[in-house]
């Protein structure tokens, strides 16, 4: 069994993984299906999302970012109407501590910044203050120009190398460690062959010290890895695709994943959770 402390209570799952579903309050996330409010998060919840994660400002390359006050307009609307139905932990994907702290007033629990807390130095204190948990992403610059600069003596080490310093920065700031997730962040300042290292390699990322969230879900890379670079990332294509990555993500060490098909996910988490006798043994 997984558990994930929150500032009160923890989350646990029988699952290999815990599911987090994509709800984007965005007009531009890469994938239209992932747009969306209250409504889609409840069906996320309904088909076995663990965690929400909700987005007001795209993090896709090529993005913009978007003020913080747009932010807040975007999200909170959607995280008060969440928590009229449901309890369900609500993950904000942001980088801004005001942000954070009208969310976390509104119902929200977990702290998901692409920056690793680099982007805002009140929100490392605002986070440890509360007690949340904290997701720090690896990336390379802002997402405008990010995929301009792909090129690593070797990814995996220095992404490692840039998680655990990030890690330890939240640590040394009062965050503790079992609140800690690390992302390395696929496809985001990655080419494909860097991609394919951090997926497989995935467990070993801080040494294993960790928690490792992977968000793989419908990505360019996956096009890639199927032929399908520029292809349609609605494709059902992409979602399989999606679904073996994540599967190979889980058996080489991943206990999160964030994906916009949950009820998918969930049924390839239960195939790999029916066959836990055998995997490591010699049936």
């Amino acid at each position: 069994m997984r558990t994930l402390r929150l500032a009160n209570r923890e989350l646990s799952t029988h699952r290999p993984a815990f599911i987090m579903g994509i709800v984007n309050a965005t007009p531009d996330s890469f994938y239209g299906g992932s747009r969306g409010g209250a409504d889609r998060a409840m069906r996320l919840v309904e088909e076995g999302a663990d965690i929400l994660d909700i987005g007001g400002e795209s993090t896709r390359p090529g993005s913009a970012y978007v003020p913080e006050d747009e932010e807040i307009r975007r999200i909170i609307p959607v995280i008060e109407q969440i928590r009229r139905h449901t309890d369900t932990p609500i993950s904000v994907d942001t980088r801004k501590k005001a942000v954070m702290e009208a969310a976390w007033n509104a119902g929200a629990d977990i702290l998901n910044d692409i920056s690793a807390l680099e982007d805002d130095e009140a929100l490392a204190p605002f986070a440890a203050q509360k007690g949340m948990p904290v997701i720090l992403m690896h990336k390379r610059g802002v997402p405008a120009t990010m995929q301009q600069h792909t090129s690593y003596d070797n990814v995996f080490r220095q992404v490692s190398s840039y998680l655990e310093e990030r890690a330890r920065f939240a640590e040394a700031e009062g965050i503790g460690a079992d609140r800690i997730i690390i992302d390395p962040g696929i496809g985001l300042g990655k080419d494909l062959e860097g991609n394919r290292s951090l997926i497989w390699n995935c467990g070993s990322l801080c040494g294993g010290k960790y928690p490792v969230l992977m968000a793989l879900s419908r990505k360019r890379c996956i096009g890639e890895m199927i032929g399908e670079a520029g292809g349609d990332p609605g494709s059902d294509g992409r979602l399989y695709g999606t679904l073996a990555a994540d599967m190979l993500a889980v058996l080489r060490g991943a206990g999160m994943l964030r994906v916009h098909d949950v009820k998918a996910c969930r049924n390839t988490l239960d195939v790999i959770e029916s066959f836990k006798a055998c995997i490591g043994g010699n049936e």
